[in-house]
């Protein structure tokens, strides 16, 4: 074959160049550097990570004829690194137990391990997916593997070391093999195709990164796919298209839609990944891995990386979302990824989830009595959670309300009903609750005017820094602005954006200056943040003070519990 595919071609060939495993090659060098040799090595991890390839180096170590004794930097010039690395050397057997699995096959070994090395200074015997031997062979290994002759090493690897007996792993050096961060795969893609002369766009190794799980020898088979696919060029578009991957644009639409409440442009939304094709699970699962990155970017935004997709729209998001809200959003969307399987199909199990995060957010309990919004009045909700003592009746709630209970339907028909009515809160009682002051339009260009009206205004991630500001003053040429320490990260990432913003706002001329502090006054997020409280402590005492509520409470032994104006702040 004039062909060899990237896995085989660029297997590694010295410690150097093993990626991700320095936890590995580091205690195996410096044993092979002292002469502390083990006469059995067990290497376990999952598939493509480096198991046999380390095997075969760890033989050439010590084989090596180059440097005149065992070596931890073979040369790979003398005979026998080249017949190791062709697959040649007489004195390095490889068995493979998942082939050869019966106790006869092993004594074969066994009886071949008491005969001296033909060619080199020991003879290696490398058992692949040692635990798919039977419980005989592994017997039949025992006193051997324990007490082997001084020319002989055993190297086992495996997959599954649960399924080794402990009289196994009790009588083997043991090195468990980590999978390869997507970081590490896609630098030694990088390093590969650079070698290879093949052009490249860095976003598709990226995605042939993730897509490995992990896996060096999968990422290297799925650079080949892409490379056939792309002909002959891995490009980002043919990659995603390759994997079925989703574009993160076609997600953030999604998130956008439960941040407004808009349940129609969500299904619309739905609709048209579904139009595309697109594996729904695959959505679900790219849809996590975005709720963890706006997550980061509440919580943390340094944590947030340059390069990641879709940067501004995240921190635009993160703006429009709480760290609560995403959290839930975030449960809902592995929970339903789960449930997919038991789905009518699948995406009706997808539209389900997407309606359960617009349903639900955090410290929702049923059942919700709703106050009904009313122009100049609170909306408030109201959760009640009865806890109805043992022989507790709740006739005097009748008897208390002293009347039929009484509603009316949408059409303003009676409707008589023996159920307690839907709470609606005093609303008069409590004038102004909910109702934040208007917001004033926008400076005009050349003046500063109301700093929150103009902060609120701004696009994008510039918004969420805006908040955070406190103008200290203005004079037509120079705007300062102060901010909170806590932020400072804000300010490295949006600050020049935020300055831009601010020179179309209010003229080409003006300087905008950003000064530090442990603490701060009345910024728009501060205010934002006093007016939500004096709502949350207007909306508790209407509904603790509402007549019906303390029956509730006093005669079924009722609990309040996330009382919470409905309207946002």
């Amino acid at each position: 074959m004039s062909h060899q595919v990237l896995a085989r071609k660029w297997r590694p060939k010295r410690f150097d160049q093993l990626v991700g495993q320095d936890h590995v090659v580091r205690a195996l060098s410096n044993a092979l550097s002292s002469g502390r040799l083990h006469h059995a090595y067990l290497f376990t991890g999952t598939r493509g990570v480096g198991k046999t390839t380390l095997a075969r180096i760890l033989a050439k170590c010590l084989n090596c004829t180059g440097h005149g004794s065992v070596t931890a930097e073979p040369c790979g010039a003398c005979p026998a690194c080249h017949e190791i690395d062709g697959g040649r050397f007489v004195d390095l057997i490889e068995l493979d137990a998942a082939s050869n699995t019966g106790v006869d096959n092993m004594r074969d070994v066994i009886e071949n391990a008491q005969y001296a090395p033909t060619a080199g200074r020991y003879k290696v015997y490398i058992i692949d997916e040692v635990h798919m031997l039977s419980k005989s062979a592994f017997n039949a290994m025992l006193k051997t593997l324990e007490e082997p002759p001084g020319h002989v090493i055993f190297i086992l690897a495996t997959t599954d070391p649960q399924k080794v007996p402990v009289t196994v792993l009790s009588r083997c050096l043991q090195f468990n093999l980590k999978q390869m961060p997507p970081g590490h795969i896609a630098g030694h893609l990088k390093n590969v195709l650079e070698a290879e002369n093949l052009p490249f766009e860095a976003g598709a190794l990226t995605l042939l990164a993730r897509a490995a799980a992990g896996s060096m020898r999968d990422a290297l088979s799925l650079t080949d796919q892409a490379i056939a696919y792309g002909d002959g060029q891995v490009r980002e578009t043919d990659t995603r298209a390759m994997l079925g991957v989703i574009d993160q644009a076609h997600l953030i639409p999604l998130l956008e839609a439960l941040a407004d409440g808009d349940g129609s442009g969500l299904m619309r939304e739905a609709g048209e990944l579904a139009a595309r094709g697109i594996s729904f699970d695959a959505a679900l699962q790219d849809m996590a891995g975005l709720l963890h990155q706006l997550a980061l970017a509440l919580a943390i935004p340094d944590a947030v990386g340059e390069d990641a997709p879709e940067r501004e729209r995240l921190f635009e998001l993160a703006g429009r979302l709480d760290a609560e809200r995403v959290q839930v959003l975030y449960q809902i969307a592995t929970l339903g990824r789960r449930d997919l399987e038991w789905a009518p199909d699948e995406y009706a199990g997808f539209s389900m989830t997407l309606l359960r995060m617009l349903a639900f957010a955090p410290g929702d309990t049923l059942p919700v009595a709703r106050a009904t919004p009313t122009p100049g009045r609170p909306e408030i909700r109201l959760e009640v959670r009865p806890a109805v003592r043992p022989g507790a009746s709740i006739q005097p709630l009748a008897q208390a309300a002293n009347e039929p209970m009484v509603g009316k339907l949408s059409d303003g028909t009676a409707s008589h009903s023996t159920k307690p009515p839907k709470y609606v809160g005093p609303a008069a009682d409590c004038p102004g609750v909910n109702q934040a002051p208007a917001l004033a339009q926008p400076a005009v260009r050349g003046e500063s005017g109301d700093w929150r009206a103009l902060a609120e205004s701004l696009p994008g991630a510039t918004r969420q820094l805006a908040l955070q500001c406190e103008r200290l003053s203005h004079d037509g040429h120079v705007l300062c602005l102060r901010l909170p320490e806590s932020q400072k990260s804000l300010l490295d990432n949006f600050g020049d954006k935020l300055r831009a913003a601010l020179t179309e706002q209010l003229g080409d001329g003006l300087k905008v200056e950003f000064e530090l502090a442990a603490e701060i006054g009345q910024s728009p997020a501060v205010a934002r943040a006093r007016e939500q409280a004096a709502r949350q402590t207007a909306a508790e005492t209407a509904i603790q003070s509402d007549p019906f509520v303390q029956t509730l409470v006093r005669e079924c032994g009722a609990t309040l519990s996330n009382i919470r104006p409905l309207t946002a702040g």
